[in-house]
């Protein structure tokens, strides 16, 4: 009762009301986009395409698109190019002054920064649908169901190339344009709320095929499953070590301003999603290589160990890739030596440890040692869809652990919000 009150209270507010109608009416235009054909395309190949196009990479990316790219429809690409370009902007920030220093200007230096990644975003995607358009001309590499790869794009010339990138690309501007949208006017992160969107399309058609596949007992043994590892999950969302934080007193001015005592809480999963964003990226190279390679040695070995998610070749490249890259992010995105010169500018020190160099040690000694299980978690979660298919004979898991730790993630930073405004508004909101 108290959540369904809580649900009924949000209503009851306004502006709450309306950035919720306006956040569900940008999903509606998203999910119709996701279903609308690309010109150019033979729409009665495409629904073959999307029977034969099951497990692997391959079937990760859809999942971004919520299923429109093996329906071959303008959001076909969906959200992943502007993924991939924010992630390289963030890379690049480290690495090219100028960016640091719009980095540190504000709101200024972040408009800027966007600006850039939309650009990236519109670059990405005209690279991404050309390949695509090349790709499908072939079949996608994937056996259609009578065996034989099919051509998505009949009478293949530049100028229904050129339509086909062209609709793809602006699908991806668009896009970005409304997940902005929902950002600005709506609740919670706009471009995670279109890939929970996404996510969450797909599980009932997967759930129905379980339930077809292998009956109610293995549908109802991996909904149990699911619901642990959501437990699981929001436990290791939640998790951070909190390192105390000592401030001495100080004098500005004519004020004296009394010493205080807070933290730096540290999560236990500091990179999120990212490294498994970053290691199917990796992972998806091998796919369209082999639609490149002509040897046919190299494309069996492509197709039977790099791009077969139940090979155990694959699941251990692709489980020590995400160890990695949850390594290399939260290097990227946490630095020690930053966190220590800021509080030694403004008279904070830990308890018992020196401030500045020794501070920064003590910082990045915590974080590598609380990062190995956090790491360790997420790629045993994106394991887990690859082990189902290769013990269960399982295509698609509607329990991924990809997706459920994606949506968890979502729902959590949107209700945070959501009770936020209720709270400013003395409405008891839904955590406790």
């Amino acid at each position: 009762m108290n959540l369904l009150g809580a649900f009924g209270n949000a209503f009851k507010i306004p502006d709450l009301r309306k950035k919720i109608l306006f956040t569900l009416l940008i999903i509606a235009v998203y999910r119709f986009g996701a279903h609308v054909p690309t010109p150019g395309i033979d729409v009665q190949a495409a629904q073959d395409f999307a029977r034969g196009a099951q497990g692997g990479v391959f079937q990760f990316i859809n999942l971004f698109s919520g299923g429109a790219l093996t329906q071959l429809a303008i959001f076909a690409l969906g959200i992943m190019p502007y993924i991939t370009s924010s992630i390289i902007m963030q890379l690049l920030t480290v690495v090219i002054p100028k960016l640091e220093a719009w980095s540190k200007e504000g709101e200024t230096g972040t408009k800027k920064i966007t600006q850039w990644t939309r650009y990236l975003t519109v670059v990405l995607a005209l690279l991404q649908s050309t390949g695509l358009a090349f790709l499908f001309h072939n079949g996608g590499g994937v056996p259609a169901v009578g065996g034989q790869p099919v051509d998505l794009i009949p009478n293949f010339t530049a100028p229904r190339v050129a339509l086909v990138v062209l609709s793809l690309t602006a699908g991806t501007a668009l896009i970005m344009w409304l997940g902005e949208l929902i950002t600005q006017r709506g609740i919670g992160n706009g471009m995670s709320i279109l890939i929970f969107a996404s996510i969450v399309s797909t599980l009932p058609s997967e759930g129905n095929a379980i339930l077809q596949q292998k009956g109610a007992f293995i549908f109802a043994l991996i909904c149990l499953l699911g619901l642990a590892i959501i437990v699981f999950i929001v436990i290791m969302e939640q998790g951070q070590r909190r390192i105390p934080v000592q401030y001495a007193k100080r004098v500005v001015g004519r004020q004296m301003y009394a010493g205080s005592s807070t933290y730096i809480p540290l999560k236990v999963n500091q990179a999120g999603v990212i490294p498994i964003i970053f290691a199917s990226s990796v992972l998806y190279i091998p796919s369209l290589l082999q639609n490149v390679i002509q040897q046919p040695g190299i494309q069996n070995f492509i197709s039977n160990y790099l791009v077969n998610s139940s090979s155990l070749l694959y699941m251990l490249l692709y489980g020590l890739m995400v160890v990695f890259f949850a390594y290399f992010y939260t290097a990227i995105t946490f630095n020690p030596n930053d966190v220590a010169d800021n509080m030694k500018k403004y008279g904070g020190f830990i308890p018992g440890i020196r401030p500045g160099r020794q501070t920064a040690e003590y910082l990045d000694r915590i974080l590598s040692r609380i990062t190995l299980p956090g790491a360790l978690f997420i790629a045993a979660i994106a394991l887990l869809p690859s082990i189902f298919t290769a013990t269960q004979n399982i295509q698609q898991l509607p329990f991924g652990g990809t997706s459920i730790l994606i949506t968890v993630g979502v729902t959590l930073e949107t209700m945070k919000q959501i009770e936020s405004q209720l709270t400013m508004r003395h409405y008891e909101g839904f955590l406790r």
